[in-house]
């Protein structure tokens, strides 16, 4: 559950994957396609500017099992990836799955509540929107703008949504029909919503992109589809 950090705001400090999503660790990959819109795309897309930078050391925050820092890994010019989690299960998955990479990954069990090494980029996915409140999140951005390297990038594949209203009605719509389509019942799927909701937020994303750019960065949404974004955010070099 989220907790209140040093600074008063809701950052989750604890976190399990296993009770959030009620999967199995093992089943997690296959789930969270059929939960996630263009999930494998997203991957591709959020890796591809992480390596664009071509960093030294990458930090991916609330790292689960390692899809993202796998795709990151496969793009020559990236040196070390730094799996960072707070559930001991997804890392313990990701262990294996990127056992063939060698001294090139590392693993460490903390919260992206504590603090963040000097690094050339950090990538996050579906991670970020537990973070509870925008001014919660503001701080982390700007802490991740400190943490990185002059000309580093921060990028961040999640799920934003429209404030509420008509256009966020339709947009839960149309990711509930995603949900049906990879064979989850209607029914549970709206209740999959209700179950996330105790844990998840969702903001609009040019509130992502307003305070990114308040803290520093040239952000830009690189790719969308449905709830499933990609954002970088990139450091003047």
């Amino acid at each position: 559950m989220p907790s209140a950090d040093s600074h008063g705001t809701a950052t989750p400090l604890s976190h399990s994957v296993r009770r959030h999503l009620r999967v199995d660790i093992v089943g997690y990959d296959a789930a969270i396609r059929q939960f996630i819109p263009g999930y494998d795309t997203m991957l591709v897309r959020a890796a591809a500017a992480v390596a664009s930078v071509a960093p030294a050391l990458v930090l991916d925050l609330g790292a689960g099992t390692g899809a993202l820092s796998e795709a990151i890994l496969w793009h020559e010019g990236v040196g070390v990836v730094e799996l960072v989690d707070v559930d001991p299960e997804m890392l313990s998955q990701a262990r294996v799955r990127l056992k063939d990479h060698g001294d090139r990954v590392r693993f460490t069990l903390r919260s992206f509540a504590d603090p963040i090494p000097s690094c050339d980029a950090v990538a996050a996915s579906l991670s970020l929107h537990h973070i509870a409140t925008l001014d919660a999140k503001a701080e982390i951005f700007r802490r991740v703008a400190t943490a990185l390297r002059p000309g580093g990038v921060l990028v961040n594949a999640d799920v934003t949504m429209p404030a509420e209203g008509p256009d966020r009605d339709m947009a839960f719509r149309g990711w509930a029909d995603h949900l049906v389509s990879s064979g989850i019942p209607e029914a549970r799927a709206w209740k999959h919503f209700a179950e996330w909701a105790s844990e998840d937020t969702y903001f609009p994303l040019e509130e992502e992109l307003r305070l990114l750019r308040a803290a520093g960065f040239d952000a830009r949404c690189d790719w969308q589809e449905g709830p499933s974004t990609v954002v970088v955010a990139s450091l003047p070099g």
